[in-house]
């Protein structure tokens, strides 16, 4: 039904940082030549969706920049990991998960929003009709599943706790487990979860389904906001810039085309490159899709994406006060949108400072 996090697996997430370090002692200092610099990006997808990059290549924003797919993760906190050990050459997850990883020195750089939360797309912590959990505290003792420890989720659950006024010995007392996003309403109904974390598509079917209740949402929580963004090695950002700097700004072109464009074209298009990239899987789902979320204009990334999720860390104890600065976390350098240019060639973007302009 689900899988926990292990020791084994905590020592394979330290031994992968631990190469990370060795990859950035061997980067080489300053950007390569235009003709020498790579035009493929190795990613992880997420089976039954259609990331943003997925969606810039489609609409031909990547221009000669190509996507080379290597596999599907259901967790951001594996796949930054895999950006920062250059297995892949980005990867996107929970800015929390990112302020994680980079207190622990791994060589990578936030360089775009992808994905947040608004009225339209957000997660939810859902419950069956009938069940006893009305409140926070009704939350000790049970299980809540979601996609990944130490990300989006479990955060959403700790503060939500803290505001309903739990101490951290009851806090820790609500376990979160680690449950495929397609598994988790099954595991939901079948009671082998209390409380199960459902977003987008996969909570709109459930809902149209029946049967459930929210307990409370992330978007209760926090408002509109900007939840996660993809991460580059800093070797790949000194040796690409230019393949890095058409990759981000096709994003951000994406993210506006998508947020410019009805709905149902939104979708039909996503429908069409599910069913072209082959990869056997449904494409039902695709018609819940509402939104992206991201909250910044071209997924642009600002200091307060990063704050809070400094100082809930560190409340936490999971990293200390201070080690880690927000605006040392990202750049907007690589990022050209420009309003006027959306349907045209992105204009070119100035460098301020690693968080950019």
């Amino acid at each position: 039904m689900s899988t926990l996090i292990t020791p084994s697996s905590r020592r394979q997430f330290l031994t992968l940082l631990g190469l990370s370090a060795v990859a950035v002692s061997c980067g080489s200092g300053g950007g390569g030549a235009a003709k020498d610099q790579t035009k493929t990006l190795r990613y992880q997808g997420w089976a039954g969706s259609v990331i943003l990059p997925e969606l810039a290549e489609d609409l031909g924003f990547l221009d000669d920049v190509k996507l080379k797919w290597v596999g599907n993760t259901i967790s951001g906190p594996q796949d930054i990991q895999s950006a920062a050990t250059g297995q892949v050459d980005f990867g996107g997850a929970f800015n929390g998960a990112v302020v994680k990883l980079a207190a622990r020195k791994a060589p990578i750089t936030a360089v775009i929003s992808y994905y947040g939360v608004d009225k339209a797309a957000y997660n939810g912590f859902y419950v069956l009709k009938d069940s006893p959990i009305h409140s926070a505290r009704d939350l000790i003792g049970k299980k809540v599943g979601m996609n990944t420890l130490g990300a989006h989720s479990e955060a959403m659950l700790d503060i939500y706790l803290q505001r309903h006024g739990l101490s951290q010995a009851d806090i820790k007392k609500a376990e979160p487990l680690v449950v495929p996003p397609v598994n988790t309403e099954q595991s939901l109904r079948q009671k082998q979860i209390q409380v199960g974390v459902l977003g987008d598509i996969l909570r709109d079917k459930a809902l149209q389904t029946g049967g459930i209740r929210p307990l409370f949402t992330d978007y209760q929580l926090l408002g509109d906001f900007s939840a996660g963004t993809y991460v580059v090695n800093d070797r790949f950002l000194k040796e690409n810039p230019d393949t890095a700097r058409t990759f981000v700004t096709g994003i951000a072109r994406a993210i506006e085309w998508a947020r410019a464009t009805p709905r149902d074209e939104v979708i039909a298009r996503q429908i069409e490159i599910v069913k072209k990239r082959g990869r056997n899987e449904g494409t039902a789902p695709l018609k819940y899709w509402k939104s992206f979320g991201v909250a910044e204009t071209a997924g642009r990334i600002t200091d307060k994406e990063f704050q809070l999720w400094i100082d809930w860390l560190a409340k936490r104890g999971d990293i200390e006060k201070g080690q880690v600065k927000a605006s040392d976390l990202y750049t907007n350098e690589f990022n050209a949108y420009s309003r006027k240019d959306k349907a045209d060639k992105p204009s070119a973007a100035k460098t301020t400072s690693k968080s950019g302009s």
